[in-house]
């Protein structure tokens, strides 16, 4: 069973709604919504991810029963994506069971059973499905509950290649066998496909509000390259790395890793300098992420610090940056469903070398974390290929930040010059989108 193809068009003229407006095809985003505004958000899309979404990825991967379980501070990745919005994590052990109910003779679909295995509902979605007073063992009421409906396979989440998909510790998991008995136990098998699916894949409600997050990303990082917030002279790298996260806080959001900005500057042959005041005719780059409605970002973009009368960049460096957006264009052109991370990986860089550019490719599926589960896309210190998630196939309706870099030789400079990119976008199985456009050109700086 195939997932249902999003239409682009029709989600971006939604997600327009929470917009402040549209100039260019790019969102320019309002504030993030409240706390409160959010956990409703973030409760709704995971109702419908459930009964939208998880019955195909458990019919995809030929699992009847997912069990999930964890205890207190040591949540499984994935378990911590199904935890309602007033659940900051697991509380005492966990347990969570969803149950494909198939089809009935008359061929209706009857989705998804959602349980918890506690004393209390897990949100509105997972139905408390023990009474202590009757059952006093937690285990013993899971080992009753899978016995009622007799799963032919039982997903847990243990995997090679993928952390996040990698999350029951081998403590539940040793006393899941013991309560078992041995008919079910055979049962068992690993979650991968399924628990990775749940992660990379995204459905149409939520693609407005990731152009949003990533809306707000990049505005951001257009007010941290501006006149506004850089002294020539005067302000430091690492001082607009502590600006950029301020921001981010300030707006009540989260960054996923500390930001960072470096330069690279004509005459110093450190291909990318770190905690340096920043100076006319300077190269900055940045790499910024943050987190919103459980929904990650991840973009890096570049400004140019004009001299005394200049009014752009010199330019070989717009055609450095030129370049790495043909790079970018040459990667996702190679996007297609069922072709893994390697593949894609080598195609990209065949093309691009025969383009006579010089480019390193390290992308990565990206939505409920940062770097996320999915096809790796090359390493920055690996270009021939990574085994395990390197050969995972790509799937519509998923997202992928688009990172890479490509260097170029600056005739001004007389020195290589590196374009280091990140977009977000989204393949719906045909074509990849932008979440909210791309750098085409330099922020400028001026004095």
């Amino acid at each position: 069973m195939t997932i249902k193809t999003i239409n682009f068009a029709f989600v971006i003229m939604v997600g327009a709604a929470i917009m402040a407006f549209l100039v260019g095809g790019k969102a320019h985003a309002q504030a993030p919504l409240s706390h409160r505004d959010q956990a409703m958000v973030v409760d709704q899309l995971l109702e419908k991810r459930v009964q939208q979404l998880l019955p195909v990825l458990m019919r995809r991967a030929d699992i009847d029963m997912w069990v999930l379980i964890s205890r207190e501070y040591n949540e499984d990745p994935v378990l911590r994506t199904l935890l309602p919005s007033d659940w900051f994590s697991a509380r005492r052990r966990t347990m969570l069971v969803l149950f494909d109910r198939g089809v009935n003779e008359e061929g209706e679909d009857l989705g998804i059973e959602a349980l918890a295995v506690a004393r209390y509902d897990v949100g509105s979605m997972f139905k408390k499905a023990w009474n202590p007073e009757q059952q006093p063992d937690q285990w013993g009421a899971l080992r009753e509950i899978i016995a009622k409906r007799t799963p032919q396979r039982i997903g847990v989440n243990k995997s090679v290649d993928f952390a996040q998909a990698d999350g029951l510790a081998a403590t539940d998991y040793q006393l899941l066998q013991q309560t078992l008995p041995e008919n079910y136990r055979q049962r068992l098998v690993s979650a991968e496909q399924l628990a990775v699916g749940w992660l990379e894949t995204r459905i149409a409600e939520e693609i407005p509000y990731y152009q949003h997050a990533v809306a707000i990303a990049q505005g951001i990082i257009a007010e941290g390259f501006s006149d506004n917030t850089v002294t020539i002279g005067e302000t430091t790298t690492t001082d607009l790395e502590w600006w950029f996260l301020a921001q981010i806080k300030q707006r009540g959001l989260s960054a996923w890793f500390p930001p960072t900005v470096t330069l690279q500057r004509q005459g110093e042959s450190a291909p990318r300098m770190a905690n340096k005041v920043i100076r006319a005719g300077d190269l900055l780059h940045v790499d910024l992420g943050l987190t919103y409605l459980r929904l990650n970002t991840d973009t890096q973009q570049h400004a140019y610090v004009l001299k005394t009368n200049e009014t752009q960049a010199p330019t070989s460096l717009t055609t450095a940056l030129a370049q790495a957006n043909q790079l970018q264009d040459t990667l996702t052109k190679q996007f297609a469903v069922g072709r893994s991370g390697n593949t894609i990986l080598h195609r990209t860089r065949s093309q691009a070398l025969k383009q006579q550019l010089r480019p390193l490719i390290y992308s990565h599926p990206i939505g409920y974390y940062g770097h996320g589960s999915g096809p790796t896309i090359g390493m920055w210190d690996n270009q021939e290929g990574v085994a395990g998630s390197g050969d995972y196939p790509m799937y519509a309706n998923t997202a992928y930040s688009i990172e890479l870099s490509n260097t170029r030789y600056s005739e001004e400079w007389q020195q290589d010059v590196t374009i280091m990119l990140e977009e977000d976008a989204f393949f719906d199985g045909e074509r990849v989108d932008y979440l909210n456009g791309r750098q085409l050109q330099f922020h400028l700086i001026r004095e």
